[in-house]
């Protein structure tokens, strides 16, 4: 619907407190925005092209709900909100009149944000407000209208133990893919075109974990050095998709996408930062909630309220324990499950949503408002379980129905493979689901999210090429990044002409894919670990937007046999109910004289307390049963030496004519040549840095 300039003198009738946002009903548009503090509140009109400020609507105001009606007021109307009240920055109070502030419930924004000093809300003193308009450097928020044709589209409904996640970037999926359409590339109807889909398909994956979405900012300092935030953690809207990743309106891409990605039978699940905004600490822009009612939505300092409580990292915290804040991301949520028909959400920071005046509070207002939902009662709840404040790491400490970015089992499972000392009992328990940290709480193996890569960190193939970081060009002189990665370069730092580094890189990466998805839990992978991508050892490459983070749809990388042993193990797991199971294994012996696990050394007999506390053993077996005589052993060797591996006498007694080797990761695809893939005898040799998963024949 094209554009349309407000009158000035459009009808105007005080309308209603709810709901809040811009809302057209066909004939108007209503407007609400809640400032308990405000003395008078303005809605700002603007022409099309964003700069002409054409109106300015006073407000009527309903138990600190600030509220009109626009009759006529259409789709495509650009507007923003001048918030007139106290500035007493010691109360916590920064309202200021002359910043054009955007709508927390905008839906769709317009231009870009411009970072400028005008948007700095504060005199030189702090003690008076600055009198400089902004609004030419501010995106103007825009009315739209919800109606999409969403056909037949239903949610995919991927159950916990079927799951298999897909952490990906919507632009840097698809910015270099040469089977999506040229002017798609980097959009979401670029996710959304045949020739993404078809890979995700390929894969065997479920469920794609979008990076932030939401419209964000780029900071200040990566624009003085000529970069964004690539990733997009610094929020500005919590309603609207960040346009720069469309061709035209976000809103219905956005829905397109997901009605494509709904279709090809793919869950899209939402990495959002409710955390805090882009408006930083105190000495930050004011762009919306500090300027509309800043105690109600920020931690403050107790001692000194103009101050903020960084609990982030970035500045300053959202307060959920506020009414407010806690119904901004509350409605957020249901906005993006009802309208937008979103499967789940990833919490960036979780811990941060969930404290309270005593710290991390598994009773906060949020986790009790989420439980109760009914809206938001069938998606998944995904938990970064740490942020930087006091007692922030809270691994294991969610509710039950969350599920969890499980730190431990990435740790774990990177320390064996390195061949780190006594890293053996954590990967046994990261196998089993880490069920230490959720069994006690009657939590499901699926609570764990099983990672070894993400985002944040080294990719998987630099995880095995770099022993440190390599983030200059990041502009922080390599101070920024995790220092401690647990990483092992195999021999050489970075590119290396050496063929048997190569190899034991190689084998190394199949290493630890395999672990994930043989490990009880949801694993989760990162785009382009699949196809070897490399961020050249930077391993906090937010700040990126180029081909250093971009995936390479080149034909070697395609080409890669990573591409065709993931596809392998992702078949394994689905086809194998041993590998998702969602009971805890006890190593108990049943009715039927079995155990569900059994730990076995390289000699083929059950493990003793001491080789579990002997720091060298780098070679051991898990011996899987269950139900319908299922059984699967998996045979471990993340030491230097070749390992001849003794059959258990289970395995002698109920297979005589041998077993198949379903994953061997000294092959490039994980599997063998013989096409019977037969292990015959009661010794199976065990390549050094490798790991077989053995089954029955009819398996």
């Amino acid at each position: 619907m094209p554009y349309e300039s407000p009158s000035p003198d459009l009808p105007y009738s005080p309308g209603n407190p709810w709901p809040l946002g811009a809302t057209w009903d066909g004939a108007g548009t209503q407007f609400a925005l809640y400032s308990g503090v405000a003395e008078q509140v303005e809605l700002c009109l603007f022409a099309a092209d964003g700069q002409q400020e054409q109106a300015r609507i006073p407000l009527t105001c309903t138990d600190g709900i600030w509220h009109g009606y626009l009759h006529g007021c259409r789709p495509g109307t650009l507007y923003g909100y001048r918030v007139h009240g106290p500035y007493l920055p010691e109360a916590g109070d920064r309202c200021n009149g002359a910043k054009l502030l955007l709508d927390p419930y905008a839906k769709s924004l317009q231009g870009p944000l411009r970072a400028c000093p005008e948007h700095l809300g504060y005199g030189p003193q702090d003690d008076n407000p600055d009198t400089t308009d902004n609004a030419a450097h501010v995106p103007k928020c825009i009315v739209v209208d919800d109606q999409f044709d969403w056909g037949d589209d239903r949610p995919p409904a991927i159950p916990p133990d079927q799951t298999v996640l897909y952490e990906l970037h919507v632009k840097g999926f698809t910015r270099q893919h040469p089977d999506v359409p040229e002017a798609q590339r980097g959009t979401y109807a670029g996710l959304a075109s045949d020739g993404s889909i078809a890979h995700l398909q390929g894969l065997g994956v479920t469920s794609v974990e979008l990076l932030p979405i939401h419209a964000f900012l780029d900071d200040q300092r990566l624009l003085d050095l000529g970069l964004v935030n690539y990733w997009g953690y610094n929020t500005l809207a919590f309603f609207a998709p960040e346009p720069r990743y469309a061709q035209g309106d976000p809103v219905n891409e956005f829905k397109a996408m997901v009605r494509a990605l709904h279709r090809a039978g793919l869950e899209v699940i939402l990495d959002v930062v409710y955390n805090h905004t882009g408006e930083g600490n105190e000495r930050g822009p004011t762009l919306n909630l500090r300027g509309i009612d800043n105690a109600a939505y920020y931690w403050l300092q107790p001692e000194d309220r103009s101050r903020c409580l960084d609990f982030t990292g970035t500045g300053n915290s959202l307060d959920l324990r506020q009414p407010a804040a806690l119904r901004l991301v509350m409605d957020s949520l249901r906005y993006w499950v009802q309208e937008m028909h979103v499967d789940g959400f990833r919490f960036d920071l979780a811990t941060t949503l969930a404290r309270g005046s005593q710290g991390y509070d598994p009773q906060s207002a949020f986790l009790s408002a989420v439980a109760q939902d009914p809206v938001l009662a069938r998606v998944k709840w995904i938990a970064e379980p740490w942020d930087v404040g006091l007692g922030g790491y809270q691994v294991g400490a969610f509710p039950r129905g969350w599920h969890e970015w499980n730190g431990r089992y990435r740790d774990a499972v990177r320390d064996f493979w390195r061949g780190e000392p006594g890293a053996l009992p954590g990967l046994t328990a990261a196998l089993c689901g880490s069920a230490e940290l959720y069994a006690p709480a009657r939590r499901t193996p699926s609570a764990s999210v099983n990672f070894v890569t993400a985002h944040d960190g080294f990719t998987l193939h630099d995880l095995v090429s770099y022993h440190g970081k390599h983030n200059l060009a990041n502009g922080e002189d390599n101070r920024d990044g995790e220092s401690h990665n647990r990483s092992w370069n195999c021999g050489a730092e970075g590119p290396t002409d050496d063929p048997a580094i190569q190899a034991l890189r190689e084998r190394q990466k199949r290493n630890l894919l395999a672990t994930l998805c043989l490990s009880q839990g949801m694993p989760m992978l990162v785009a382009g670990d699949e196809m070897g991508r490399t961020q050249q050892g930077n391993n906090n490459a937010y700040c990126q937007d180029n081909p250093l983070s971009w995936l390479d749809w080149s034909e070697a990388r395609c080409a890669d046999p990573l591409v065709d042993f993931v596809r392998h193990l992702l078949r394994l797991r689905q086809a194998q109910p041993l590998l998702r199971s969602e009971h805890w294994r006890t190593g108990l012996v049943d009715a039927q004289g079995h155990k569900d696990i059994t730990w076995v050394s390289v000699w083929g007999q059950e493990m003793t307390s001491q080789e579990w506390t002997q720091p060298d053993v780098r070679c051991f077996g898990a011996w899987l049963q269950g139900a319908d005589d299922q059984r699967l052993l998996l045979l471990f060797n993340a030491s230097a030496d070749l390992a001849l591996f003794t059959l258990p006498p289970t395995h002698a007694t109920h297979a005589p004519h041998g077993w198949c080797v379903l994953i061997d990761t000294a092959e490039p695809t994980g599997q063998r040549t013989d096409p019977l893939h037969r292990v015959d005898g009661a010794r199976v040799p065990l390549g050094a840095h490798s790991l077989l998963v053995l089954g029955a024949p009819s398996t």
